[in-house]
């Protein structure tokens, strides 16, 4: 049985000292609390280390007493709950248990019965099967079912429902995904299971806060449509606080220019940085994210009549909520084509994007053996200032996204340059319809390769160098 006392090593005989206290149990454990009250040495030389009065005291400070009664109850509360829930045995974890027991965000229950990390998961379950969301949308939500499960039992919520979310609570979410990091020292038994690329290592930034608030904002909105609850949260902030916590910042766009993209493709890199370089540079040829490149195979080239390869396929961000089946169709320009052609998209680096060792780090090492690095600026969210960093350090598989948009952004007419028709107009996409050969005529202008064409087995049959004077290095 443990066992609970006051701790009072001050040899101060007026004035006022810190409140604090001591667990033990069998002798072996020992967990601190103070709760911060001050209160007068002379009142409190009139209880026992137990807490309990002093034999013939009768002329006490009363409110001492019920604040002493009140936080060793709460202790014994909390003690008997990090036992129940396995919690790491540590002063810290103790210290959170307690303040939830003292300071319960509500004093009666609403609805007994599911509670908010049961309705998400139902909710996220749902709209996947039903094809509102897609498998990488649903990964994300996925992930936010383990952060509200952890808040929860960190905060010793875990009976809370959606209605009892209110917008208090919401803000002590938000905090929580933000500085979620400064939570697994103090509950390693909570992380323990988790993979090491899913326990969080830094603060959050705003957009990626931002990002993952939507997914809440989605599924409250979905609750207040079914009458489920009465209003979101997210409403009950009101507009300032709302926009403030919603806020996105972006940098400047980061991209390579066309010059800095060559440089890389004919480099001379260690052979270590080769399959690096080819799938960085062919992601920058066909533009698209990550997880549909991982995705990407022989399978997904084909050849059209006129013998132009490209690559087809459905981006999965949005496949679960595409109203026809239609196709994303990338050309292949050239030096493209050759490294498919020799590789056949057997990439082993894309098997590991994140990590030490992963794609993102040696996209950065890779551009920086080879020089990239024009100086960029990027926002700073500790110092909230303007900082200015080597290309490198700024690279990642968005980069490859970014450069590519870039470059065909460049060689594109502006639609509604001629003034025939205001700007967003519908009608002007109704009038024209970018085709196949379109496109590879304009990615070879921008990307500066030749033309060519392929037969059905991927050999090439045509090649015209004329207009351009880069080569494949492949």
């Amino acid at each position: 049985m443990e066992r609970i006392i006051i701790v009072n090593r001050s040899t101060k005989t007026d004035g006022t000292i810190k409140l604090r206290f001591r667990l033990m149990d069998s002798g072996k454990l020992e967990l601190f609390y103070s709760p911060g009250d001050k209160v007068p040495v002379k009142d409190l030389s009139k209880f026992e280390p137990t807490g309990e009065l002093k034999p013939k005291v009768s002329v006490y400070n009363k409110e001492l007493h019920a604040t002493i009664s009140k936080h060793i109850a709460a202790m014994h509360k909390a003690y008997e709950a990090m036992k129940q829930k396995g919690l790491d045995m540590t002063s810290a974890v103790f210290e959170e248990q307690i303040h939830s027991i003292l300071n319960p965000i509500k004093e009666t229950r609403a609805n007994a019965g599911e509670n908010i990390h049961d309705r998400f998961v139902r909710f996220a379950k749902s709209a996947h099967r039903d094809g509102v969301i897609g498998d990488a949308r649903y990964k994300q939500f996925m992930v936010q079912m383990g952060k509200i499960e952890r808040f929860l039992t960190i905060k010793g919520l875990s009976e809370l429902t959606a209605q009892e979310f209110d917008s208090e609570i919401l803000m002590q979410f938000r905090q929580f995904i933000m500085e979620e990091y400064k939570y697994v020292p103090r509950f390693k038994r909570i992380y323990k299971g988790m993979k090491k690329s899913a326990i969080p290592t830094e603060k959050l930034s705003i957009n990626t806060l931002t990002s993952q608030l939507k997914i809440w904002q989605t599924f409250f909105n979905e609750l207040e449509r079914q009458d489920e609850i009465i209003k979101s949260p997210f409403k009950r902030l009101g507009t300032e606080k709302k926009k403030s916590i919603m806020h996105t910042m972006y940098d400047d766009p980061v991209f390579l220019r066309l010059d800095e993209l060559k440089k890389l493709i004919v480099a001379d890199v260690p052979e270590k940085y080769e399959t690096t370089r080819d799938a960085f540079v062919l992601q920058c040829a066909l533009g698209c994210r990550i997880g549909d490149f991982q995705r990407m195979s022989m399978k997904k080239v084909a050849v059209s009549p006129d013998g132009i390869p490209y690559v087809h396929y459905i981006p999965s961000k949005t496949a679960g909520s595409q109203e026809t089946n239609s196709e994303i169709e990338t050309p292949l320009v050239r030096y493209a084509f050759d490294i498919v052609k020799k590789t056949e998209f057997n990439l082993p680096i894309l098997n590991y994007p994140y990590g030490v060792n992963g794609y993102n780090v040696k996209i950065k090492e890779l551009l920086k053996i080879c020089g990239v690095d024009r100086e960029v600026k990027t926002f700073n969210e500790e110092t909230r200032d303007n900082e200015y960093l080597p290309l490198y350090e700024a690279a990642s598989t968005k980069l490859a996204r970014k450069t590519h948009v870039d470059i065909m952004n460049k060689v594109q007419v502006n639609i509604y340059a001629a003034g025939l028709h205001r700007q967003g107009s519908a009608a002007v996409h109704r009038y024209t319809m970018m085709e196949l050969a379109d496109r590879f005529a304009l990615m070879n202008v921008a990307f500066d390769q030749e033309d060519y064409r392929v037969n059905e087995n991927l050999e090439v049959i045509f090649r015209d160098s004329s207009c351009h004077n880069s080569k494949s290095p492949h």
